[in-house]
């Protein structure tokens, strides 16, 4: 299954795995209120019953992804967001290439003027050509006091999506 199967016409023959190689997803587990800075705790793999990844999946320590293998990823950040009243509330995904300097690759931006429950999304491909040096982390800015990033142990409220869509570019 998901093989391509390849003969050279001398009998030796070579399976080359088609389809998604990882797939794996993260979520915050309890509200982060009123905080600005890198999304360092909180965070658990996804373990509903009916979850599962694919592949080994993703390392974090403290916040900071690392890939298993080298591949064009996907990263998906799905996120809630409580404001009490007028906040901007952004989560950036951050890259590094080289295992220390950081850049913002996207941004999911809620806005509100009273008491909302927001949610945004962003999506951002990552091309990660060293698993040492490639690593993806998650910031928040523009909170105020009294604005919340959602997260809950038991389903997806603020979750992180990581899929190898194919090899590195």
């Amino acid at each position: 299954g998901n093989a391509i199967i390849t003969s050279d016409g001398s009998g030796s023959i070579t399976t080359n795995k088609v389809g998604i190689s990882m797939a794996d997803q993260f979520r915050l587990t309890a509200d982060l209120t009123g905080s600005n800075g890198d999304i360092t705790a909180n965070l658990e793999r996804v373990d509903d019953a009916s979850f599962s990844k694919i592949g080994t999946g993703m390392t974090n320590s403290s916040g900071i992804f690392s890939f298993p293998l080298t591949g064009l990823y996907q990263v998906i950040v799905n996120s809630n967001a409580f404001t009490p009243s007028q906040d901007n509330v952004y989560i950036f995904t951050k890259v590094t290439i080289n295992n220390s300097d950081y850049d913002a690759v996207a941004r999911a931006g809620l806005s509100a003027s009273n008491s909302y429950e927001n949610s945004a999304t962003s999506v951002s491909l990552v091309n990660v050509t060293n698993i040492s040096n490639v690593k993806v982390k998650f910031e928040t800015s523009s909170f105020n006091s009294n604005s919340a990033l959602q997260g809950d142990t038991d389903r997806n409220e603020t979750a992180f999506t990581f899929i190898r869509l194919g090899d590195s570019q």
